[in-house]
């Protein structure tokens, strides 16, 4: 039987250079089980440093992309200047998890430069690569963050509101989820219920996450009854518990188990 890693060997294997895979490994366990050791912060900062080489090494870049997603878990302060300058990366997949990051940080100082990449709009931010399903800049993700962020300005606002418009119903999604964490206006809300009826499974189950982010108790009875997974279900009205606080949802919880 192999004995689970502990901590200070998974801070070991995070500091060596010699095997990326151990290094992978370490980046997302210090992440997933909430580390707070010492050395977690300013190692995972470390692996930040080869996505500024030319070329970057692909395994050294699988080992960032995990560190990113860490930080934002870890929400330490003295991650958020090196997340920030990541959100003008020229990789895609970087801008993208430096975004999450950041919403989950809540990270303020975040929000003006995630409004600059998103500032072009639909046609803009918002449309496609050449040759490639990507739009030109991760939406979903920068999207999300600005609700996360909570900073209901008029400038995040407006930023977000076009979005509402986008040809695809995961983007429209993420820029309704945001407004309806910013706003509680109600309208939001429903454009997210109308999602959870469309034709394909991948969009209801986002429109669910999305409605269980925002702790709009609205929607509970049809978040209960959309035609999801009971797993994913579970999952959302978790979210939407957490956030709102209501014991209903709890009883909704019971009865799907």
């Amino acid at each position: 039987m192999i004995e689970p890693l502990s901590e200070s060997q998974v801070i070991e294997n995070l500091r060596q250079t010699e095997d990326p895979s151990a290094q992978y490994y370490a980046a997302w366990w210090l992440g997933k089980m909430r580390s707070r050791h010492p050395d977690a912060i300013p190692l995972l900062l470390t692996t930040l440093k080869a996505l500024d080489d030319t070329p970057v090494d692909p395994d050294r870049r699988g080992v960032a992309l995990n560190a990113i997603r860490s930080l934002g878990l870890l929400q330490d302060e003295r991650a958020d200047s090196d997340l920030r300058d990541l959100l003008t990366s020229s990789d895609y997949s970087v801008r993208e998890e430096a975004a999450r990051s950041l919403g989950t940080m809540g990270s303020h100082a975040a929000a003006a430069t995630i409004r600059s990449l998103l500032a072009s709009g639909v046609d803009g931010a918002g449309s496609e690569q050449p040759s490639t399903p990507l739009l030109r800049e991760p939406c979903e993700a920068l999207l999300e963050a600005l609700g996360e962020i909570g900073i209901s300005d008029t400038a995040t606002l407006a930023t977000l509101e076009p979005f509402t418009q986008h040809p695809r119903p995961l983007i429209r999604a993420a820029a309704c989820r945001a407004l309806l964490q910013l706003t509680g206006d109600a309208r939001w809300g429903e454009q997210l219920i109308q999602l959870l009826e469309h034709p394909e499974p991948l969009v209801r189950r986002g429109a669910l996450l999305d409605l269980g982010a925002t702790g709009w108790t609205e929607a509970l009875t049809t978040m209960s009854a959309a035609a999801v997974e009971p797993s994913l279900k579970l999952v959302a009205l978790r979210g939407l518990a957490e956030k709102s606080g209501d014991p209903q949802v709890l009883d909704v919880m019971d009865a799907l188990l």
